[in-house]
């Protein structure tokens, strides 16, 4: 198949089955909508999009448009550390970008990549591991060997919270990994979460620039959070830290979670002054630190807009910030959609509703599998089910656009308003029988997505995908009586290839 212009990367997303999953159109441009998301936020598109180098002069745009210059002709040496699922892809693309003009690297991830420069090293996600500690150490020794004359290039990215894992003193791994798995299971909010992590981290709240300091540094980050905060990203490595340790045990308190005793020893004795806060805005850690974020929810947001529009469907961008439980979310996305279908508000069909951010779940005490993203499917596709015909001809694809929703093997879910129930007609489609409600009620409230929407055939498996800048949704909804008539046009070379 030709090239179109919605290709975004020589890197495609595969997603596995895919003819089966785009069995019409609109299924077809649900999947495309994301899957040119998760594209346009790899880090190789990214550099190409917001790095330059002129000479011995680099600059960095942001995703607001704003340039930062720095001439690296200026410094003695340049060194590159960094962290996150995306964070080996970016070292190779800003080595491409350099070459020999980096002297020294060391980055943890997940999805390890080759390089030259820059070692790759190894690191767990969304639980920290021993050899992430390990590689956290690296990290932040390449970070403090540099000098007042050096230049720091901070690569951060989404999933470094898990990845740059150094406990703080008296915090053992395992106390670490504990708090974490109770704070993922909390329903707590990120930011909350990372409040907690940044008071129990040697590298997180500002700890990178304490440890870079006297050297400038440059952090570029790739947003997996809402509203793109770099003091939230990766728990800010490079940032001023505002939260407190009676800020983490608020969150605690908030969420009920138990936690280690060295755990809460910490943060109460820090609480009362015994042990020394994170770095604060106007400390001296951050003088000649600066971060810029690259890419952003926004950014894959972008490219889905343009895949929808190309189509002839009219796009709508609902919001970049949607966060709270997934089932809750859902059911005010397929309110919109039913709203869309019937009166043509808030945007008329054939149409696309984009929306990014990212959902929870609040686990109960026996908790089933599955991930935010396909509870929020399976959510939605009960509420389309329960709409009748305002539901028809609804198609909702949700993505965690690192390829991993939850702690499971897949992305997300793509389903439609024939999933739940009897439905409309599914002759058209390679699937089994849709699910009994029932059981897809019963499903949702055990937190128990997972085997459900495997058993329709719904589930999306693209493998690590090389970036994440959080959840990704498109819900498409097709023209009343016209489904027949949307364009037949197939998917940019390269989409979903088994």
């Amino acid at each position: 198949m030709p090239d179109t212009p919605d290709d975004h990367t020589d890197r495609p997303v595969t997603v596995r089955g895919r003819e089966r999953h785009a069995s019409d159109p609109a299924r077809g441009l649900a999947l495309d909508c994301v899957t040119a998301g998760i594209e346009a936020a790899h880090p190789d598109a990214v550099v190409a999009d917001a790095l330059s180098l002129d000479g011995d002069r680099l600059t960095v745009s942001d995703v607001d448009g704003e340039a930062t210059t720095r001439d690296l002709d200026a410094y003695g040496r340049v060194v590159v550390v960094g962290a996150g699922n995306a964070a080996g892809h970016f070292a190779a693309a800003v080595e491409d970008l350099l070459g020999a003009r980096i002297d020294d690297g060391a980055v943890v991830t997940d999805d390890p990549v080759e390089t030259e420069r820059i070692a790759v090293l190894p690191g767990d996600h969304p639980t920290p591991s021993e050899a992430g500690v390990e590689s956290a150490r690296r990290v932040r020794e390449v970070a403090a060997g540099a000098g007042e004359r050096d230049l720091v290039l901070a690569l951060v990215t989404g999933g470094g919270s898990a990845l740059l894992a150094a406990p703080g003193a008296g915090v053992s791994l395992d106390d670490l990994r504990e708090t974490t798995d109770g704070l993922l299971a909390s329903g707590a909010a990120i930011a909350e979460i990372n409040a907690v992590r940044k008071h129990l981290s040697a590298v997180k709240g500002g700890g990178l620039a304490r440890a870079a300091a006297p050297a400038d540094a440059l952090g570029l980050a790739v947003s997996d959070v809402t509203g793109d905060d770099p003091t939230v990203i990766a728990s800010g490595p490079l940032s001023p830290d505002p939260t407190t340790y009676a800020d983490a045990l608020g969150v605690l308190d908030r969420h009920a979670v138990d936690v280690p005793d060295a755990v809460g020893d910490r943060l109460d004795r820090g609480a009362a002054g015994e042990v020394a806060e994170t770095p604060k805005p106007g400390g001296p850690a951050f003088d000649g630190v600066a971060v810029r974020v690259v890419a952003s929810a926004h950014t894959a947001l972008d490219a889905a807009r343009g895949v929808a529009a190309a189509r002839g469907y009219e796009p709508l961008v609902l919001s970049s910030r949607v966060r709270g439980e997934a089932r809750e979310a859902a059911k005010t996305h397929a309110a919109v959609a039913e709203e869309c279908r019937v009166a043509g508000e808030p945007v008329e069909p054939p149409a696309v509703v984009l929306s990014a951010g990212e959902v929870t779940v609040t686990l109960g005490d026996d908790p089933g599998r599955g991930g935010p993203n396909g509870e929020f499917a399976l959510s939605a596709a009960v509420e389309l089910d329960a709409a009748g015909p305002a539901g028809e001809g609804v198609v909702v694809a949700s993505v965690d656009t690192d390829g991993v929703d939850g702690a499971t093997d897949v992305a997300g879910a793509l389903v439609d308003g024939r999933l739940v129930g009897g439905g409309a007609d599914r002759s058209d489609r390679d699937a089994d029988d849709p699910l009994d409600r029932e059981a897809a009620a019963r499903a949702l409230d055990a937190h128990d997505a997972y085997p459900a929407l495997d058993e329709a055939g719904a589930l999306l498996r693209t493998g690590p995908t090389g970036t994440n800048v959080n959840d990704l949704r498109a819900v498409v909804i097709a023209a009343p009586g016209a489904r027949s008539e949307v364009s037949e046009r197939r998917p940019p070379s390269g989409f979903g290839r088994d």
